[in-house]
């Protein structure tokens, strides 16, 4: 299955948060944001992804995609 993002610019940001990392996902067209929280060691791929899939939902959702 293709990426709904392909070629958009997706800004990821990780900041760890006690034993939480937080993950933003922020999609540069649309300024739309959004979050996820996962164990510090999980790998930071998967925590990515997930953000990634979380913002193409809310996008989704929005119609905007």
């Amino acid at each position: 299955m293709r990426e709904l993002l392909d070629g958009r610019e997706v800004i990821i940001e990780f900041r760890p948060v006690g034993n939480v990392m937080r993950v933003a996902a922020m999609d540069a067209r649309t300024l739309t944001e959004v979050s996820i929280q996962g164990p510090v060691g999980t790998p930071e791929e998967i925590l990515k992804r997930n953000a990634i899939k979380r913002l193409e939902y809310v996008l989704r959702k929005k119609g905007l995609i």
